[in-house]
């Protein structure tokens, strides 16, 4: 595919979340990205949310635009292919990312011996080397503790695994950051990042670790309200609930204009000798605000005020199911160009994303669908691992390498 890193050669060895979108995040900017996996299937090849068919809905998802290669890692003759694959020659090739800790044959030190300008970029779970994910990573830090409602004693975990989409988007940072390295100096890089410490350095970075070990008292739990500032959720006449953001002094006092409370808000700040256009003010007055503010909400239904708010500019939004969100969001759908409807092979025709970058010297590429399994290996072993038709044919006999398996292709 066409794209801004058109020309560039990607090795995959991966599972679960970062690294499969690192790997399509590349692809979706143009690069050659080839994931390879056991003859059987990766960790990930059934992993859930699936189809009616049974077909994962997960590895479409995160795997658009790759190449795939099915091979018997457990063999000589199948960690031969994969690291004749790594480091096969070419200017923009040689860039492998993984989050398999396979010693030996798949470490950096070894394959450098085939290149010794390979870039590896290798995710870990933890700097130890132990393995993690986020539903490990969360409850370590505390975050799960200061989630949820409030007064509700018991942690809560997130549904969005916020760690490892940053990891993923960090190793793509990663291996663009030692490729520039590499073209000015002509040097590899063995980069190690692991998704414990990413997820510690955006903490710190948010200031929560400063906040725990200087402040006395700890963070609580705040439900749905907006931490440090003004934001809280409403319950409408219509029966919807709607999310309304006051965080800068625009937002505050367009939400004050349009809601008619200027001067309820007026009397609360002189009664308790708070400046309310101090965000910190907002929130520790926040019971009070949204104690104004809700009956206003509750004697309303959505559509008497969406306009007026989105008119005024106001930072708001419903709250909606993901069926009602895909139902009814246009940014979910072909209005929006980063989409398309794609009907695809046992998993049915839904709206598609392609990459949400758009760049001004690219045309904005169309998602192109995950391959089945395997469906590249007789491709990459002949262009890449550079193995004539009789040496391929062999290792298909042998069951070395597979290719797709009475499927096709999805087609867009």
């Amino acid at each position: 595919m066409s794209g801004i890193l058109n020309g560039m050669r990607v090795v995959e060895g991966s599972a679960f979340v970062a690294v499969p979108l690192a790997g399509m995040t590349l692809a979706q900017m143009g690069a050659d990205v080839i994931r390879f996996d056991r003859v059987e299937g990766g960790l990930d090849a059934g992993r859930w949310p699936l189809a009616p068919s049974g077909e994962s809905l997960f590895w479409a998802g995160l795997n658009k635009g790759k190449r795939s290669v099915a091979v018997d890692m457990r063999s000589p003759e199948g960690r031969e292919l994969i690291t004749r694959i790594v480091t096969a020659p070419g200017d923009d090739a040689g860039l492998f990312l993984t989050n398999l800790r396979v010693r030996g044959w798949m470490d950096y030190e070894t394959l450098s011996q085939f290149r010794r300008d390979l870039i590896m970029v290798t995710l870990s779970g933890d700097r130890h080397g132990r393995p993690a994910v986020d539903y490990t990573v969360n409850p370590a830090l505390g975050i799960p503790d200061i989630t949820g409602p409030e007064c509700y004693d018991e942690p809560v975990a997130n549904a969005l695994p916020a760690w490892d989409l940053i990891a993923g988007n960090m190793v793509v940072s990663a291996a663009l950051a030692a490729e520039r390295h590499r073209m000015r100096t002509g040097q590899g890089q063995d980069v190690n990042l692991s998704l414990k410490d990413i997820a510690a350095a955006m903490v710190g970075h948010l200031g929560m670790i400063g906040d725990a070990v200087v402040n006395s008292a700890p963070r609580q739990k705040s439900g749905n309200a907006l931490y440090g500032a003004y934001g809280q959720d409403f319950l409408c006449a219509c029966g919807q609930r709607v999310m309304v953001i006051g965080l800068t002094r625009r937002q505050w006092g367009g939400l004050i204009k349009l809601t008619g409370t200027g001067d309820a808000m007026d009397a609360l700040s002189n009664a308790s000798g708070l400046d309310l256009r101090d965000e910190g003010n907002r929130w520790k007055l926040r019971r009070a605000i949204t104690a104004v503010l809700e009956p206003w909400f509750a004697s309303r239904r959505v559509v008497d005020f969406a306009a007026a708010f989105d008119t005024a500019g106001l930072t708001w939004s419903v709250f909606r199911s993901l069926k009602d969100a895909v139902a009814e969001d246009p940014d979910l759908s072909e209005d929006n160009p980063m989409f398309r409807m794609m009907n695809q092979s046992g998993l049915g025709r839904f709206p598609v994303p392609g990459s949400p970058m758009s760049f001004g010297s690219h045309t904005r590429q169309a998602p192109v669908p995950a391959p089945v399994l395997g469906a590249d290996t007789e491709e990459v072993l002949g262009d890449v691992a550079r193995l004539d038709s009789r040496e391929i044919a062999t290792l298909f006999d042998r069951g070395i390498v597979d290719g797709p398996r009475q499927r096709a292709r999805p087609a867009a």
